[in-house]
């Protein structure tokens, strides 16, 4: 965790089960990405066809599940959103429509903590938030 910490110095983007809860509780945004378990066994099983992978869709729900149940019930770090993450329910989203809710998210907060719009529009590679 500390190793984690001293390599978020500066303006990040970090992902992981614990970065919100744990690693950067306090974080100026936090977001939680959720789908349901059938969801995220179908995006996996589709990944994996992609890179020339079989997987069984019942046998990648099952590990899935059983990877989450451990997760959110483990002692240390469990697998919880941060109190005040912002939660976005992807099961009806594509990457594209998640992206653009995150960019959305980082340009209200930085709109809000700086009292006007960033100087370029997140997304962009000039962009001032990095």
């Amino acid at each position: 965790v500390q190793l984690q910490r001293q390599a978020a110095s500066g303006q990040v983007v970090m992902a992981g089960r614990d970065i919100g809860t744990v690693v950067l509780p306090d974080a100026d945004l936090k977001v939680y990405l959720d789908a349901s378990p059938e969801v995220r066994a179908r995006r996996r099983v589709a990944e994996l066809a992609a890179r020339g992978t079989v997987a069984h869709y019942d046998a990648v729900l099952a590990d899935l599940r059983r990877r989450d149940a451990l997760d959110s019930s483990r002692a240390v770090a469990p697998l919880r959103p941060a109190d005040d993450a912002v939660v976005i329910d992807t099961d009806r989203l594509d990457v594209e429509q998640v992206v653009a809710r995150v960019l959305a998210l980082v340009w209200e907060r930085e709109t809000a903590r700086t009292g006007g719009p960033p100087t370029s529009a997140p997304g962009t590679r000039d962009e001032g938030m990095r």
